[in-house]
């Protein structure tokens, strides 16, 4: 090899070459001027054997030999630095490294020009060489870090949302997740079309970009997420994005640490179970609580319905539907029989005389607030079961 004894000279003075190396480096690129990332011991070592596996190569020929950069490229990736901070830094120890086999090779007689100018296509080739194999060494490793990292990700959150996170471990969840180590929090639970599909498509980027953190767990019925909410305006501004999704939500009452997050996601769930209709909207528990009381416990409700609506249920379909309707609206209309007459498009007297057609059906007053309470629940049954 021409530079074979250019090599070797190298070679000889390689620790002091690896060092002048590293502090250029470090003096140039920007993610290498911290210690906490990349030490220098590190880099110096790292320079050290990429430029012995060049100056190897320049000496014996044969075929490249990519391990020493293969092995910058994987421990440049666990150590968190960019890629293209870490492809510049190979170029920078490969530009010295040229620069001082040229002060090298033209102290000897022997190496021409024209040799020099050959040999420089060589190992601008070489070094092009080792930097795709430090390239590709590091987006594998960062590839492996990331499917890693999100399976731990997910577990974390699983053990979260079911509990089994203890004390002792709330605030190191809290920091592997991301979320401040105190709520106020919520939990979102929303319905899937189909098993796998994330009905949240989109919210998780904009809730981090209206700075509010979360925790996202998918199931195969549904997609969750524990929010954290630092401002008084947090939960608008998280409403409003869930809504945008156009998915079925079900969003818990707001709580103050991790370890409530399973009750909180029962609420949520509830929450969506009572959500009307079949569209998208968002439920939020503390809206209407009566309602996920009635969700929580359907075979209570289901004995609720019957006992208190029974003789209103058991009607022709048409005089069923118009009752069951009528009490909705009442009851929307906080017990206006003007406004429920309104939302009806019927005479208010009309709705009075359907109104005493359920208080003689079932004999309870809707003038009596315990009464009324009764009908209201049974009602939500109704609603839940589909018996209207």
């Amino acid at each position: 090899m021409i530079l074979s004894g250019v090599a070797t000279t190298l070679q000889a003075g390689l620790p002091e070459l690896g060092e002048r190396m590293a502090l250029r480096i470090r003096a140039d690129v920007e993610a290498y001027k911290d210690e906490s990332l990349i030490s220098l011991d590190s880099l110096r070592d790292s320079c050290t054997a990429n430029a012995d596996l060049i100056l190897t190569h320049l000496r014996l020929g044969g075929p490249p030999d990519a391990s020493s950069a293969r092995e910058t490229g994987r421990l440049r990736a666990e150590q968190g630095v960019p890629l293209a901070d870490t492809l510049h830094a190979y170029r920078i120890g490969s530009q010295l490294l040229w620069t001082e086999i040229l002060a090298e090779a033209r102290a000897r007689p022997e190496v021409s020009d024209e040799l020099l100018l050959s040999e420089s296509t060589e190992f601008w080739a070489l070094s092009g060489l080792y930097a795709e194999a430090v390239a590709v060494a590091y987006r594998e490793t960062a590839a492996e870090l990331t499917s890693q990292g999100q399976a731990r990700r997910s577990a974390l959150v699983e053990a979260v949302f079911t509990g089994i996170v203890t004390d002792r471990t709330l605030w190191e969840a809290a920091r592997e997740l991301e979320l401040p180590e105190h709520g106020p929090y919520a939990v979102a639970a929303a319905k899937a079309g189909a098993p796998g599909e994330e009905p949240l498509t989109g919210a998780e980027t904009a809730l981090r970009q209206a700075n509010l953190p979360s925790a996202w767990r998918l199931l195969p019925d549904e997609q969750l997420a524990l929010i954290a909410l630092p401002t008084e305006a947090a939960e608008t501004t998280c409403l409003r994005i869930l809504r945008r999704t156009r998915a079925r939500v079900g969003f818990s009452p707001c709580f103050r640490s991790l370890r409530d997050t399973p009750q909180a996601l029962r609420f949520a769930r509830l929450a969506l179970a009572g959500l009307e209709g079949t569209g998208p909207g968002v439920a939020r528990f503390d809206d209407d609580p009566l309602a996920m009381v009635v969700a929580a416990a359907p075979a209570e409700a289901a004995h609720l319905m019957e006992v208190v609506l029974r003789p209103v249920l058991d009607l022709p379909a048409a005089e069923r539907s118009r009752l069951l309707r009528t009490l909705e609206h009442w009851f929307a209309a906080a017990g206006s029989a003007g406004a429920a007459a309104r939302s009806l498009f019927v005479h208010p007297n009309t709705v009075r005389y359907r109104l005493r057609r359920v208080e003689e059906l079932t004999g309870r007053s809707l003038s009596d607030p315990r009464a009324a309470a009764d009908i209201g629940a049974a009602l939500l049954a109704v609603r839940n079961r589909g018996a209207s």
